[in-house]
């Protein structure tokens, strides 16, 4: 089976913060911790290159960052083989962000494609999930932990 179209992982919340606000909790790894991974080596800034740590899972990531438009864009590479990933702040009314995410450039077979975009769009769903709940009620939902634990088999 050939491909026409790239598997793109997409998914998109409304946030009920302000735009600086959100744009903070991706950037700030003080804050993005409290909704998605555990540990960071810095925050995100253009050109630079930061580690992710998910230490419940013993696994980490480097993340580069090649484009930042503070409160609107940010684009990163991560992954390894490194896929694309790239957030658009969109303000709202009311004091409000929508959020949106689209991770794509995914490596191997049609089929592989298919099922690193799924998993990506489950995986960051519930990082927009997790980031809602904190940036609007201050409740740390530990959705990415609970997302594989221990004592379940995954395929």
């Amino acid at each position: 089976m050939e491909l026409r179209e790239t598997p793109t992982a997409e998914t998109g919340m409304l946030i009920r913060r302000p735009v600086a606000e959100v744009f903070e909790a991706i950037v700030d790894p003080s804050v993005t911790t409290k909704f998605w991974f555990t540990h960071s080596s810095g925050r995100l800034d253009e050109g630079k290159t930061v580690q992710w740590e998910w230490r419940m899972y013993g696994v980490s990531t480097k993340v580069e960052v090649s484009e930042i438009v503070p409160n609107e864009k940010l684009v990163m590479q991560w992954s390894e083989p490194p896929t694309t990933v790239v957030w658009t702040f969109t303000e709202m009314p009311g004091d409000a962000t929508f959020l949106e995410v689209r991770n794509f450039g995914f490596a191997g077979s049609g089929d592989e494609q298919v099922k690193q975009a799924v998993e990506s769009t489950g995986g960051f769903s519930l990082v927009l999930a997790g980031a809602k709940a904190w940036l609007e009620k201050g409740v740390a939902l530990g959705l990415i932990g609970d997302r594989h634990p221990k004592g379940v088999a995954s395929e």
